[in-house]
């Protein structure tokens, strides 16, 4: 059952696969735009939909993982292919992203979608230095034998 949401209900959407300091940042940053804060974790499927790779840690080891993270109020899975349809689920006041979005065409279509149903769209600052995806090419480069650069 999911925890009484009072406040302000925040969104923050994301694979969460190889759980790093970005992941953390995130969320803790994230309490600055809600009261409570709903943790989207996107599953395999719509992972490899998107992003064209499954995600190395599996979908119920990343909802726990997300789950216990303190900042995060509920943890719940993301498995439809539009964010407006984890709107209509869960009627949050806004989504959370990071700032590589922006000014995008991504962002600008997640900007339109959303004002038209009063949500607001909040940019964090994107982790530069730490990303799932780096940490996924480092250990394919140790398990292909290349050396670490």
């Amino acid at each position: 059952m999911a925890p009484a949401r009072t406040g302000r209900v925040g969104y923050a959407p994301g694979v969460y696969d190889l759980f790093h300091v970005g992941h953390l940042n995130i969320f803790r940053e994230s309490r600055q735009f809600c009261d409570h804060l709903i943790a989207g974790v996107v599953s395999d499927e719509m992972a490899q939909r998107t992003k064209g790779g499954t995600p190395v840690i599996p979908l119920a080891e990343r909802l726990e993982i997300v789950g216990a993270v303190r900042y995060v109020d509920e943890a719940v899975v993301e498995d439809v292919p539009h964010k407006l349809e984890m709107w209509e689920r869960l009627k949050f006041d806004v989504i959370i992203k990071g700032d590589d979005w922006r000014g995008t065409d991504k962002g600008d279509k997640l900007e339109a979608d959303f004002a038209a149903v009063g949500v607001e769209v909040a940019y964090l600052p994107y982790t530069q230095r730490t990303s799932s995806s780096f940490l996924r090419e480092v250990l394919q480069a140790v398990l292909d034998g290349r050396p670490l650069t």
